[in-house]
């Protein structure tokens, strides 16, 4: 019997990722391209430059596919693709089809309202998501997935479907012929078209198969189905959401969101803005002389960060960070900080303290999501890049005191992907099957109980009292420098 594949489209913040799954869950291959830096016209503005997702996902997918050339892969045997592109971002196209301005990214101010119409936007026929916009590009169909309408829009998360009542489009100053039609996750979108074929290298007529947005795509394809597992997704955005069953109305501490499930519900308290982009920033920032070392080493500067960071304390000998270096919406007056500083601080404490902020900041809006439940969190599933971190997971594991894992496969968004693609042809009986033959378990870790009664103190007395005490001072600050 030959083999027959599924594939997963994830773009993210920073990079497009591609990858070929078998029926299995094996990773045959995969093709990625970094993104390329979002444009800051001014402060708390962000814009993807150009045409820069449908650009990186070009190459994604021809690398993607030279790949499964050279390990003997056949084009017809791939049988469908899901995608899962950045969510809470805003597209604005033409008549055609095309950008008629830059993608605004989801850390851009603007869209913490309703959409409004300015001069800049006079091509504008039609609203939209990153999703909807990458559809259009790889079939040519005005379509969208009905699970990526996070925010201003009016989506009846009831019903999965756009809403019947005038005055909620009215309120959100949109009509119902300026965005696009969409479907339930697992469903079809449309058929790669002839032109896109044979700018990505696969064959026309390839289903192409809707999703959710990129979090709860990643935690279908993290396996956090069963109740009290809670995954923590790291990217530009750290988020933490559990699986659930009804549309809870009125919640005060976390979002219910459509799942990459139909009819099931994702919740999502909270979490860090521009959270593994610090990580990132710290590095390139302030990393030469790391670099060098780790050149030296022959390891990479990740690697050596981390082993480094693992001969420091817990708690950093007093090194705190705040991970406010994209502020919430209801409070953009904050930054980041890091305080407590003395002589025995190295690169090690700073990169060690930047992850405790990470896992404290996550615990304590996670703490108020499973309170509200009534759902205490039986364990941790990690995913994300960071997840590769041993450092990284064991903090994690000593914060929250509970077993935390990570998969074989660190980005669950693509898996998400390829078990929606499948169960859209059939390929799976049911979500529960595909789960468990897509996702693959990995690396478990258990927490250390002085460390984890260490960070409960610090967490208690000091971590959570921080925003009080920074907050008068930043508001001073904000209109002398923004």
């Amino acid at each position: 019997m030959k083999k027959q594949y599924l594939m997963g489209v994830d773009v993210g913040t920073q990079s497009a990722k591609v990858v070929i799954f078998d029926l299995d869950g094996n990773v045959i291959c995969e093709g990625k391209q970094q993104l390329r830096k979002l444009e800051i016209p001014a402060p708390l503005l962000a814009e993807h430059p150009d045409d820069d997702l449908w650009d990186a996902l070009k190459v994604a997918f021809r690398r993607v596919m030279q790949r499964f050339a050279e390990a003997g892969g056949q084009q017809q045997d791939i049988l469908s693709m899901g995608i899962c592109i950045v969510r809470c971002c805003r597209a604005l196209l033409k008549e055609n089809g095309e950008l008629a301005y830059p993608v605004i990214n989801w850390m851009d101010k603007r869209l913490n309202k309703p959409y409004e119409y300015i001069d800049a936007y006079r091509e504008v026929r039609y609203i939209t998501t990153t999703s909807g916009y990458i559809t259009h590009r790889l079939t040519g169909e005005f379509k969208d997935t009905c699970a990526n309408y996070i925010g201003w829009w009016p989506m009846d998360n009831d019903r999965l479907d756009w809403s019947t009542d005038p005055a909620v489009w009215q309120s959100y100053n949109l009509t119902r012929d300026r965005v696009l039609d969409v479907v339930k996750p697992g469903e079809i979108l449309g058929y790669l078209s002839e032109r896109a074929a044979q700018q990505i290298g696969l064959p026309a007529g390839l289903p192409v198969v809707a999703t959710a947005h990129d979090k709860a795509v990643e935690a279908l394809g993290a396996g956090s189905l069963d109740e009290g597992v809670a995954l923590i997704s790291l990217g530009t955005y750290i988020g933490a959401m559990v699986h659930g069953h009804a549309n809870v109305k009125n919640a005060r501490h976390f979002w219910p969101f459509q799942a990459s499930i139909p009819g099931r519900y994702l919740y999502e308290c909270m979490g860090v803005r521009r959270g593994m982009w610090t990580i990132s920033w710290f590095r390139d920032q302030f990393g030469a002389a790391a670099l060098s070392a780790a050149h030296d080493a022959g390891v990479s500067i990740e690697e050596l960060l981390n082993h480094e960071a693992e001969r420091v304390p817990a708690g950093c000998e007093g090194l705190i960070t705040v991970h406010d270096w994209a502020p919430p919406s209801e409070a953009e007056y904050r930054k980041g900080a890091m305080i407590g500083f003395d002589g025995r601080h190295t690169r090690a404490h700073i990169y060690r303290s930047m992850l405790e902020g990470i896992a404290f900041t996550m615990k304590n809006h996670m703490d108020k999501m499973a309170l509200e439940l009534n759902t205490p969190f039986s364990s941790l599933v990690i995913s994300g890049g960071g997840a590769n971190s041993d450092l990284f997971m064991q903090i994690f594991a000593d914060v929250f005191g509970i077993p935390t894992r990570r998969n074989l496969m660190s980005g669950s968004a693509a898996v998400g992907c390829a078990i929606n693609a499948g169960m859209a042809i059939g390929a799976f009986e049911s979500y529960q099957q595909a789960t468990e033959r897509l996702v693959k378990i990995g690396d478990r870790f258990m927490p250390d109980n002085p460390n984890h009664l260490f960070y409960q103190q610090l967490n208690e007395r000091v971590y959570q009292q921080v925003n009080a005490h920074l907050d008068p001072l930043l508001r001073a600050l904000s209109p002398l420098v923004d």
